[in-house]
């Protein structure tokens, strides 16, 4: 069954569903109970924070696949630009990625990558 070319694509989806479900189900149990500025919600939030910073680091310094051919001052500019602009902006998520992306794409463009 592990030769089959869907299976890789199934366990993806198994793993991803409950490495995400089981926290959702424990914050529903749990939410009512906890403070905002408790140190177990601190200390949650903190981990969830390094393992976006961890993701953000590696797609910048080591990429795979299309973005590998992007030079890594673009990477960092895009990095840096969408950072900036998050901070300026209202402190909006959606702000800073598309800020990066349009960063990344157009720098992309410009040097016919």
């Amino acid at each position: 069954m592990a030769d089959t070319w869907w299976w890789p694509y199934v366990m993806i989806i198994v793993a991803g569903w409950i490495a995400t479900d089981i926290w959702r189900w424990i914050g529903v149990f749990a939410g009512g109970k906890l403070r905002e500025d408790g140190e177990l919600l601190i200390w949650v939030r903190s981990v969830a924070t390094a393992l976006v910073a961890g993701v953000i680091s590696k797609l910048i310094l080591f990429p795979t696949g299309v973005l590998e051919v992007t030079p890594m001052w673009l990477r960092i500019l895009a990095g840096v630009g969408g950072f900036i602009a998050y901070m300026l902006l209202g402190k909006r998520v959606i702000v800073g990625v598309l800020t990066g992306e349009v960063i990344l794409i157009g720098g992309w463009l410009l040097l016919g990558l």
